[in-house]
């Protein structure tokens, strides 16, 4: 993450020469005053391009090793009707859902940063983008009711998406991707996700679970 502390020092230094151009203007030290404005202009301009890139790499979650992200379990209701109980890791938040379908899929976005990039301790990070349910039989995915419901909130400033339309302007990135999982949804289905640096894992944890990914054709 890029240190709240330098930005912090930035904004200040901008703002301290802000400070010291209006009393060069004061003095009537007219050319001084002006070098002061604008170093001290362009330092806050640096201060808030960092604050907003910080604040949004606060939506995404470093990733270094493998590591757990969410834990999922399904309650029948009925013919491909499951409720999904998703509880997010490690901040523990809990999301409760109505799938359709006989399998669910858990997408996620990926920024990696280019070596350089990592001496400033930016790890590629991730982050949950939505759940869905799937159909096994194409024809009835394509008719059938649908269930697919976001898990991260809109920014109105996305790495991700900035370098989707922008990849020149973002040399510190080296790659965005997305990364999905899916398994079969079954009464009693325990499941575990983690990610790594290759993307999403789905394993089972239960009997239940078990048994639907051992049987899924």
């Amino acid at each position: 993450m890029i240190s709240e502390a330098v930005i912090l020092i930035i904004a200040i230094f901008g703002t301290l020469l802000l400070i010291l151009a209006c009393q060069r203007l004061f003095r009537a030290r007219f050319l001084a005053a002006g070098g002061s404005a604008l170093t001290g202009s362009l330092l806050l301009a640096v201060a808030a391009v960092l604050f907003l890139v910080s604040s949004n790499l606060h939506t995404y979650a470093r990733l270094t090793l493998e590591r757990p992200v969410a834990e999922i379990v399904f309650e029948q209701r009925g013919p491909q009707t499951f409720n999904a109980t998703l509880t997010q890791v490690p901040d523990g938040e809990i999301q409760m859902f109505v799938m359709k379908g006989d399998e669910w899929q858990l997408d996620a976005r990926v920024l990696k940063w280019k070596g350089w990039a990592t001496l400033f301790g930016l790890d590629a990070q991730y982050r949950l983008e939505r759940i869905s349910g799937r159909y096994r039989d194409t024809n009835q995915e394509l008719t059938a009711d649908r269930s697919v419901y976001p898990l991260a909130e809109e920014q109105r400033l996305d790495l991700w998406e900035m370098t989707l339309d922008n990849p020149t302007r973002l040399p510190f990135v080296d790659a965005v991707y997305g990364s999905a999982a899916y398994m079969p949804m079954s009464d009693g289905a325990r499941y575990e996700v983690t990610i790594s640096q290759s993307g999403l894992i789905a394993r089972p944890v239960n009997v239940a679970a078990q048994q639907a990914a051992g049987s899924w054709k």
